[in-house]
């Protein structure tokens, strides 16, 4: 395909948008084609060829397409597949253009066109509302070529009464008959593990009231059981995940063995915190006999199941000492365990630091944690208090309970990555990362974010007091920092309390009417609850936002709600106030850093500051 004829320079035209009627309420996307121009850059870069490869010869399936999607079918007889279409969205990425999903044979020859899909543009806003169109469209994994997919019948809106929310379809090959209806489920489908013509597991959920079930199903009849149902944050109750095994098609199913299911907790959530574990569901009476689980002064975790018969498996296990290595193991057998890889400590200079969890209250009673690091030899008995660097991202809960859940483990390994605020325990910080910042409903007729502001000043004043109660963190001399929504959250803290010396906040939105139709896991816009868009925002409390703060974005920012323009207004607001700031632009970078040169940069910036700042070094 030639390359775009016309460049930015050259416009051919004005770009025209327009709309009469219709509500097209979108979160505020990144990278969205802006111009014709930019739709021809978008089919040259896209449009591909699908290709089959025998035995190292290629043969041409179909004509050239933008493919959003394209999979085999269990029986390897059919392909699936979704083809972008014009007209091009200016308000939604590509995966939300219109798109057309069509089945064909192994040579490429249409058998279907199964459904036309419309820009994701005409989409309801709001936690649980959908289009009304089918949606979850995929292979069955336990038969050869049953196409399943699911609509549905609420007309998209969770406000609509309903018996049922959606309805899960089937067509099998050769896809000329009707659609059959293969089950019903009362809240949103949220997805299926297949096993066999009597027994598939679906889960359903509801993020507008932060629920979820699983139930067990039986895909001939259509009969449902209810399995479980928690509360999307009650991190304690979830099973974890059901072990698979390959049937005759190379898929991945689920199948019970004695009316049980082997369940893999790779998290195992617990007040001690997280110990993963194995287990043995029993689908009749519900409950769950865990058969192994990590013990309490190591973390491990199952990373295969290898015989679920002989429940030989194989794990990773670490201490916050010993680097990660892998074991087998049989947890109902006398074998010795064998360890089958040997890694060396990659952080030779972080030897001899000390990890601690420790948990706290905030004044109003609600539990919080958090992972404390200490320097090396560092002695609270004996040594002075520390000046700290507390690093945090705050998240919402509907009640206290799940908020005050442990999370994380204290036994696992000291990991660094170039986001981590870990590094300057080796420059005599009290470092507490991942400090528990909960934002929690504290009534049934309040959503968390009405007391947003308050309860981000709860949690760092426990945590400041914590430290300092410890004898290990001087109250005098606190930074605190954070990425993206852990950013916001910093200069809201610096702009509502001057408890701290310093704040690092990277890749942050902090005018929340530049993304009104809502942010993060607030679902109401902003002309619905503009106090509230007001009172977040940072930006309008920049004139008394005084404390230092050192404001870092990458330039090429690809993250919803979170443009550069973010922290090039929060700079003037500040400069224009009298603030004291400094604004880092790293070239290139997305949301997330990757270059050697602009991290080494970042950490450079972000040490100065801490130097300057928190500890007073000239």
């Amino acid at each position: 395909m030639s390359q775009p004829k016309s460049g930015r320079g050259t416009p051919k035209g004005p770009t025209v948008q327009e709309n009469y009627g219709s509500a097209s309420p979108r979160p505020t996307f990144q990278d969205l084609i802006k111009s014709p121009y930019d739709e021809s850059l978008f089919e040259f870069f896209t449009k591909a060829q699908l290709v089959k490869n025998v035995n190292g010869v290629e043969t041409k399936i179909n004509a050239p397409a933008i493919y959003a999607s394209a999979s085999v079918s269990p029986d390897k007889k059919y392909l699936l597949v979704r083809t972008i279409s014009k007209p091009y969205s200016y308000a939604v990425p590509a995966g939300g253009f219109n798109s057309t999903v069509t089945i064909h044979d192994a040579s490429g020859k249409l058998i279907k066109e199964l459904v036309k899909l419309p820009s994701s543009e005409t989409a309801p806003a709001g936690n649980d509302n959908v289009q009304d169109v089918p949606r979850s469209i995929e292979w069955r994994d336990d038969e050869a070529a049953t196409v399943v997919w699911c609509k549905p019948l609420d007309g998209g809106l969770i406000k609509n009464t309903a018996e049922f929310r959606d309805a899960v379809y089937a067509l099998p090959a050769p896809f000329s008959g009707e659609a059959k209806e293969l089950f019903k489920t009362k809240n949103r489908y949220a997805g299926t593990d297949w096993g066999n013509s009597s027994f598939a597991l679906a889960y359903e959920v509801l993020r507008g009231k932060a629920r979820t079930w699983l139930s067990r199903v039986n895909p001939s009849t259509g009969e449902m059981e209810l399995l479980l149902e928690r509360s999307l944050n009650d991190a304690y109750a979830d099973l974890g995940n059901p072990v698979t095994t390959k049937n005759q098609f190379g898929r991945e199913v689920v199948i019970p063995e004695n009316n049980q299911l082997l369940m893999n907790n790779t998290t195992g959530a617990s007040p001690k915190g997280d110990l993963p574990f194995l287990s043995r569901f029993d689908l009749g009476t519900k409950k769950n006999e865990i058969l192994w689980r990590c013990s309490e002064d190591a973390y491990e975790v199952i990373v295969d199941v290898l015989d679920p018969k002989t429940l030989k498996i194989l794990t990773r296990r670490e201490t916050p000492t010993v680097v990660p290595n892998y074991w087998i193991k049989m947890p109902n057998s006398m074998q010795k365990e064998e360890q089958i890889t040997n890694f060396s400590n990659p952080y030779p200079a972080l030897e001899g630091i000390s990890k601690q969890k420790i948990s706290y209250k905030r004044a109003d009673g609600v539990d919080l944690t958090g992972d404390l690091y200490l320097p090396k030899g560092y002695d609270a008995a004996r040594d002075r208090k520390l000046p700290i660097l507390m690093w945090a991202y705050p998240r919402e809960f509907t009640n206290a309970r799940d908020a005050a859940q442990v999370r994380g483990s204290k036994n696992t390994f000291v990991r660094i990555n170039w986001g981590s605020p870990i590094f300057w325990v080796t420059q005599g910080y009290a470092v507490l990362d991942n400090a528990e910042m909960p934002i929690v409903a504290t009534s049934a007729d309040k959503k968390p974010n009405d007391d947003f502001i308050e309860q981000l000043k709860l949690n760092a004043r426990a945590a400041i007091d914590k430290l300092s109660d410890m004898g290990v963190g001087d109250s005098t001399r606190v930074g605190v920092g954070g990425h993206s929504y852990g950013a916001f959250m910093t200069a809201n803290l610096l702009a509502h309390t001057n408890w701290f010396k310093a704040g690092i906040a990277r890749s942050g939105a902090y005018n929340r009417t530049l993304t009104p139709f809502s942010f993060q896991n607030e679902d109401r816009t902003y002309w619905q609850v503009p106090q509230l868009y007001f009172d977040m925002s940072p930006f309008s409390f920049a004139h008394q936002l005084k404390t230092p703060i050192l404001l870092v974005h990458g330039e090429a920012d690809d993250n919803t709600g979170t443009f550069p323009i973010q922290s090039e207004r929060m700079f003037a607001a500040l400069k224009g106030n009298g603030g004291n700031v400094r604004y880092v632009t790293l070239p290139y970078e997305a949301h997330g850093y990757r270059g050697k040169e602009n991290i080494l940069h970042l950490l450079w910036e972000e040490h100065m500051w801490l130097e300057k700042w928190v500890k007073g070094k000239k």
